[in-house]
């Protein structure tokens, strides 16, 4: 086929904020997007499938300060290092097609043109911004879109700001976006259009901040050089310069925009659906075709956050049940549009009754009952039995246009179940013609041959469907199957696999998971660990204030430091206190230094205390020391400071 005449289509996901901490809810959006990009590779389609990261921000900058290291280090880190995002892609088996950060050169200059753009034509205006942020959220909000006082989305607590900023005309399309939104499947589930239009758009769009000063870390508005692009233009415009829009990177513009489908979680819809619509009518350019706002990954009945506590780390769960079983799971178990509870008994439950007891069983009995009794080739089948045979027969012919309509709408639980029943039919199917019986006389070799071709097939027609979803999976089940096609076409036909095939036989694809053991042992893994050191437990009795400062706190210097004879604990120390006349002071810190190495240091002595003797030496004070255990043995550090401090210096 021509690339001109070739069907095109183009998903994406949003761009990800680079999270030091991965969870499973990261995952579900981009498996879902990209199940839905191998069912159309799978159709025959051109696909673009993007993703990526938003690198910008005042929370990046502020987390790379606390790290040490420059903004790009850090998201350089988080994005391409060990355990980063592209690397949780490669773990999940995401397919796609390309993957910007924002801050790729190419990008920066596209938005760089698109903000001058908005500027040159009257929609972007400076001002002064006045409200409230949240900074989590990198979200400015009116008093009276505050929820209790604190941020909508995430719940957090907001600040004054003021600065100033540039502005987008919001409210200048607020009616071309209501009709969008009202007259048109522009935004889907329909649930999430009332959303936008009860919660944004009737209470009055207002304009919007595009521009910051109190940070450094975007890209610099050009003719405005004390401002950065805020996160709205830098981050939406992204779907459109990955394509090559203002750009000489990429030519891919003309071939795929409008996008098909942006998936985005509901957290974002507001953006996707009323924001990014607006800016795009401000530019003349046409809208993609669909917003799909799918819901969240619930645990204990909130979202998975890592500052709530509740991550759930996909490396674990993909190493104890493999990624196909974690991919099938996300997508089988909550219906796309809506919010799913996730639980660990629940993928276990999962695993066991879909693809162990279903999926696993149905293509281990019938390779392995083909090769016990006709070894690797099938022979010549007789015709199907039109009582035993039809019901069967029917449902394997019309899983994909079932399937089809299904995935259509984005409702991959529903596909999967349409898949599911012909799995089960399947199963009852074999418990009804009882192989094992009819291999017991020549006679009914030729219907054993029948029913063993009609399992192989609908193996064949349900594995190239579930190819999506799991990959590997639908490889290895092809592979036992002697190669057997999976091309779309072939889908929709029963009667493709030539029954003189090799099949293979192989282990379970998904062995029975024990669920007490299982449960007990992710239990273990999720304990918090436990801290390589362990500190003295906290005084419960208070002391205040006054009493505390009557304690005299000064630097004092090591002349000279002996160990006291007849004593393996006691080192006398003589000590320069500022004041002329030499202070003494013994420590039983003789297990943790060795006297020579503490002279010249400069620690912390309270100097009055009275004295007392000590193996018959006087000690005028205490040197303050932190004692602490680490694996069961007692440490000590005594509490030294810089040299540069003066002898007999008060600490306070």
């Amino acid at each position: 086929m021509c690339d001109s005449c070739q069907k095109k289509f183009y998903i994406t996901t949003p761009i990800y904020y680079p999270s030091a901490k991965l969870h499973i809810g990261h995952t579900y959006c981009t498996v879902a997007t990209d199940a839905m990009a191998r069912y159309k590779r799978l159709q025959g389609y051109d696909v673009m499938f993007l993703t990526g990261t938003d690198e910008h921000g005042q929370k990046i900058e502020d987390k790379a300060r606390e790290a040490g290291v420059t903004p790009k280090q850090f998201v350089d880190n988080i994005v391409e290092g060990k355990g980063g995002v592209k690397d949780l892609w490669k773990l999940m088996n995401i397919s796609y097609d390309r993957f910007i950060r924002t801050t790729d050169d190419y990008h920066v200059e596209a938005i760089q043109k698109i903000f001058r753009k908005m500027y040159d034509n009257g929609d972007i205006y400076k001002g002064t911004y006045r409200g409230k942020y949240c900074k989590p959220c990198e979200s400015f909000w009116t008093e009276s879109q505050l929820v209790d006082g604190k941020c909508p989305d995430c719940g957090g607590e907001v600040q004054d700001a003021e600065e100033e900023a540039y502005f987008f005309r919001l409210s200048k399309y607020a009616d071309r976006v209501r009709d969008l939104l009202e007259n048109t499947d522009f935004l889907e589930p329909r649930s999430r259009v009332n959303e936008m239009i009860n919660n944004f758009i009737k209470p009055g769009l207002e304009d919007l901040c595009v521009s910051r000063t109190s940070f450094t870390w975007g890209i610099p508005v050009d003719f405005d050089p004390g401002h950065v692009v805020y996160v709205w233009i830098d981050a939406l415009f992204n779907y459109m310069t990955a394509m090559g829009f203002e750009n000489e990177k990429y030519d891919d513009l003309d071939k795929f925009w409008p996008a098909d489908v942006h998936f985005v979680g509901k957290e974002i819809v507001r953006f996707h659906s009323i924001i990014w619509p607006a800016m795009l009518m401000s530019l003349n350019l046409p809208l993609p075709k669909k917003v799909y706002g799918h819901g969240w990954l619930l645990l204990d009945g909130g979202k998975m956050s890592k500052s709530k506590g509740n991550v759930v780390d996909p490396y674990v769960l993909a190493e104890r049940f493999g990624v196909d079983a974690l991919r099938f799971f996300l997508l089988r178990s909550f219906p796309f549009g809506s919010d799913g509870n996730f639980s660990n008994e629940l993928l276990i439950s999962t695993i066991n009754t879909d693809l162990a007891n279903d999926l696993g069983n149905l293509v281990s009995r019938t390779v392995a009952m083909a090769q016990k009794y006709f070894g690797e080739h099938l022979p010549q089948a007789q015709q199907a039995d039109e009582e035993k045979d039809a019901e069967l027969l029917a449902m394997a012919s019309a899983l994909r246009d079932q399937y089809e309509e299904q995935m259509e709408h984005y409702a991959f639980q529903n596909a999967l179940a349409e898949i599911f029943k012909v799995i089960s039919r399947a199963n009852k199917y074999i418990d009804e013609n009882a192989p094992w019986i009819l291999a017991k006389s020549e006679e009914s070799k030729p219907r054993l041959a029948r029913v063993l071709y009609n399992l192989l097939e609908t193996v064949r027609i349900c594995g190239g469907l579930l190819a999506p979803f799991m990959p590997d999976t639908a490889a290895e089940i092809a592979k036992r199957l002697g190669g057997a096609e999976m091309d779309w076409d072939s889908l929709n036909r029963f009667g493709v696999l030539n029954p003189e095939a090799a099949v293979v036989a192989g282990p379970a694809l998904f062995p029975r998971i024990d669920m007490e053991k299982e449960l007990a042992a992710l239990e273990e893994l999720n304990k918090p660990a436990k801290p390589a050191l362990e500190i003295e437990p906290y005084a419960e009795e208070k002391v205040d204030f006054d009493t505390f400062c009557r304690s005299d706190l000064r630097a004092v210097k090591v002349k000279d430091c002996q160990s006291v004879k007849k004593s393996d604990k006691l080192l006398c120390f003589t000590l320069d206190d500022g004041t002329g006349t030499d202070r003494q002071i013994l420590s039983g810190i003789a297990k943790y230094y060795k006297p020579e190495e503490l002279v010249g240091k400069t620690l912390v002595a309270i100097v009055n205390l009275p004295p007392r003797k000590m193996m018959g030496k006087e000690s005028n004070g205490m040197l303050l020391s932190a004692v602490h255990s680490e694996k069961g043995e007692e440490k000590l550090n005594l509490v030294m400071v810089s040299d540069a401090i003066p002898a007999g210096a008060k600490l306070c």
